[in-house]
Formats: structure tokens, sequence, C-alpha cells
């Protein structure tokens, strides 16, 4: 079981914001400073939520079945880019689902995703067979930088390098 904790600047006075059985965790605080977007397991799936730094005004941003985690603001706090798997197959969502059941998560082809901060006009970036994680906004809030082993030739060991990619997907 995870907790979102605010503290003092020293790590003092540490306070459990918006507590919930299970996962609450990845998460992220806006460049304004008013918003927290992070990974929760509150409703049984592993989807993002946002809520004000003081634990209040929580709300669900994403609600489709699979994993929707590491989410980071926008530079200017107006968008959120994060990773997601969505399974597909009967095989697929019950593999996921009995995962979970166990508190594990399975890296797989998880996709580059951005949305608005109050979670409308979700749209994939990145659409390839490949495991891209830790997706950020470069500065200029018009591209982001990712992990990814796109391309990799060994599917046992396989390389993971830095991608930039345009937010609408292209110029990867």
């Amino acid at each position: 079981s995870y907790d979102l904790f605010i503290a003092n600047a020293d790590g003092s006075n540490p306070q459990v914001i918006n507590s919930a059985e299970g996962y609450d965790a990845e998460a992220t605080v806006s460049p304004k400073g008013d918003k927290v977007v992070f990974t929760s397991t509150r409703n049984g799936d592993l989807d993002i939520y946002s809520m004000n730094i003081d634990g209040t005004g929580l709300k669900q941003l994403t609600n489709k079945l699979g994993y929707d985690g590491g989410p980071f603001y926008s530079w200017d706090g107006e968008k959120i880019v994060y990773r997601s798997y969505h399974p597909k197959t009967e095989p697929e969502i019950k593999r996921y689902q009995d995962l979970l059941e166990d508190e594990m998560i399975e890296p797989s082809n998880f996709q580059i995703w951005v949305m608005n901060a109050d979670g409308s006009n979700k749209r994939k970036i990145t659409n390839n067979e490949f495991a891209n994680f830790a997706p950020f906004f470069h500065p200029d809030n018009k591209r982001i930088i990712f992990c990814s082993n796109l391309n990799s030739k060994d599917k046992k060991n396989p390389d993971f390098n830095l991608w930039i990619i345009n937010e609408d997907g292209s110029g990867l």
C-alpha cells in the first residue's frame, strides 16, 4: 500500500493527503503549484487522478481498463503526458487483471499519451509495439522526450534509449 504525503521542505511534519486503500504513487506537482497528478488503484484499476495540493478536489482523469501512469505536467501546467497500456484481447485482459490482483504490472508495449490537465482531449502520441517509458515535456512544451526500447534488436535484453517526438506524434 502506498499513500501520498505532503511535508515541509526539510521533510519534517509529513502528513498523508487523500489516503485510499491500495496504490497511490507516481505523483508530480503542477508547475503552477496548485495541483498534484498521480496514479492510483482506488477504483480497482490503475488510473490517473488529480487533486488540489492540499488533497481536496479529487478528480479521476482516466478510466479505460489498463495501466495509465507515470504522469507529468507540461511546463505551463495545461497538459499531462503519461504512459499507458490498454489490453484488448481476452487473454491480454485476463493476464493484466490477474497481475493487478497480485499488485503487479508487466512491462509491455506502453504507449505515450497526452491529455489536457482536466482529463479532456486524450490522444495517443506513440503507436508501436515497444515499451515507451518516462515521458516528459521538453521545455518548449511542443515536444516530448521519453525512453524506449524502440528498434532494439535484442528482445531478451533490449537497449533503452532516449527519443524525442512532437506532441502531435510526428517528428520522431
